[in-house]
């Protein structure tokens, strides 16, 4: 049976686990949108739409096996950034400078279009 400090020393280990996977998934975050802004290819869409369902996952739904039609090192960054998305610590966007303005623009940059108000 676990005891108090046992369940303290859980919780620590559990906030340290957020902090580093946030900071992880922010310095991921901010290669992944450098990408979309400066480059110009189909792994780098791919990047963009991630990082589009990122921001809005309704509007922008991102297909897990896109995970396979790109660099190992993008998809590294993207796992990085899973992780600190299911950390739940903070948007990825307000990771990186400007985030919110940068995002959408890469949305707008690529041609991603937001669903139709019903």
């Amino acid at each position: 049976m676990a005891g108090p400090l046992d369940i303290n020393d859980d919780m620590q280990r559990m906030v340290l686990r957020k902090g580093e996977a946030t900071a992880k998934g922010g310095h991921a975050f901010q290669r992944l949108l450098q990408l979309a802004e400066t480059r110009d290819s189909g792994q780098v869409r791919r990047v963009a739409l991630f990082i589009a369902a990122t921001y809005n996952g309704e509007a922008f739904p991102f297909d897990l096996f896109e995970l396979r039609a790109v660099d190992e090192a993008i998809s590294d960054d993207m796992l990085l950034c899973i992780d600190a998305l299911r950390r739940g610590q903070s948007d990825l966007h307000s990771l990186v400078p400007d985030g919110d303005r940068r995002v959408r623009a890469v949305i707008e940059q690529w041609g991603l279009k937001w669903p139709e108000a019903q």
